[in-house]
């Protein structure tokens, strides 16, 4: 029903900054709750952020917090991922994923049925 295509990814020294862009296409983007997880290699897919169909509910995880932002632009059928004070933690794969309904176990990537294919971020000296 929604296509979705992860942007922005790269390398970026400790400190740095980098914003990744999810863009939809097919639906409306402001009938989609949005999530983002990260994968780092050896690990499993970990939830990062969360923002509501209307953009003002958001939630993140602890490590993340103060850090970045999620954010959407329903206008232009993408939402951001605004990463600030990169670490090398934060090293991992980046996906978005959306899912029609809004739903309690929001970290957890069962609850989305729309996933994009994925951009790397690396966080090096």
């Amino acid at each position: 029903q929604v296509q979705l295509v992860e942007t922005g990814g790269g390398l970026v020294q400790p400190g740095g900054s980098l914003r990744l862009s999810c863009a939809a296409s097919g639906r409306p983007f402001s009938d989609y709750v949005v999530a983002w997880f990260r994968q780092a290699a050896g690990k499993e897919r970990e939830f990062v952020a969360l923002i509501n169909k209307s953009g003002r509910t958001v939630d993140y995880i602890d490590s993340v917090k103060g850090r970045f932002t999620i954010s959407r632009d329903n206008a232009k059928n993408t939402v951001y991922l605004q990463m600030n004070s990169l670490k090398p933690d934060d090293t991992a794969v980046y996906f978005c994923a959306a899912d029609s309904v809004m739903n309690s176990d929001y970290r957890r990537t069962l609850s989305y049925d729309y996933w994009g294919q994925g951009t790397q971020v690396t966080v090096s000296s």
